[in-house]
């Protein structure tokens, strides 16, 4: 008989449109707390074990060197572990930390997703939770690098953009890779 261990797969959460929320008293969408617990719940993942590890709940322009640096510090603290990471993250400024970690941290042994949401979790026709399961299996079957995953798709973050007017990732040179 074949026993497996469960697989981990370690999710820093960092705010973003995914964990926004819509206040009545103002009429607006904010940061408030993270709710990436509460959809994971709805997952059926029996193989794989999920550590939420929060770190800010911020929307993404907001975010510092300051901001990024805390991040990369807990990315090393958890390829030490030797787990995949999936890091949920606004999408104005994803591709931005996703070259910071790269340049950081150089070789990887593991693959890094960063995802995100158009719409917040919740919110109806929200993209949130699509983009969440989908990279919590990019990250089990991707080579060591770091990704965005949003839409059925895998970008390495070096070859890709977010385009405003489409309202999604696309490849940076515009040419898809088969």
């Amino acid at each position: 008989m074949n026993l497996t261990m469960p697989s981990v797969i370690y999710v820093l959460t960092t705010g973003g449109t995914m964990e926004k929320v819509y206040s009545e008293q103002t009429g607006s969408v904010a940061n408030v707390d993270s709710k990436i617990d509460r959809y994971l719940s709805r997952l059926r993942l029996p193989d794989c074990e999920v550590n939420v590890v929060p770190i800010m709940n911020k929307d993404s322009l907001e975010m510092t060197e300051e901001d990024r640096l805390l991040i990369l510090g807990m990315v090393r603290a958890i390829l030490k572990e030797d787990g995949p990471i999936v890091i949920t993250h606004g999408t104005d400024t994803m591709v931005e930390t996703g070259v910071y970690l790269q340049l950081a941290l150089g070789d990887l042994h593991m693959p890094i997703v960063l995802t995100g949401a158009m719409t917040p979790l919740g919110f109806e026709n929200t993209d949130g939770l699509q983009n969440l399961t989908e990279s919590l299996m990019a990250v089990q079957l991707l080579r060591p690098g770091i990704y965005v995953v949003m839409h059925g798709r895998a970008y390495p973050v070096h070859r890709v953009r977010k385009d405003h007017s489409l309202g999604r990732f696309v490849w940076k040179d515009g040419a898809e890779v088969h």
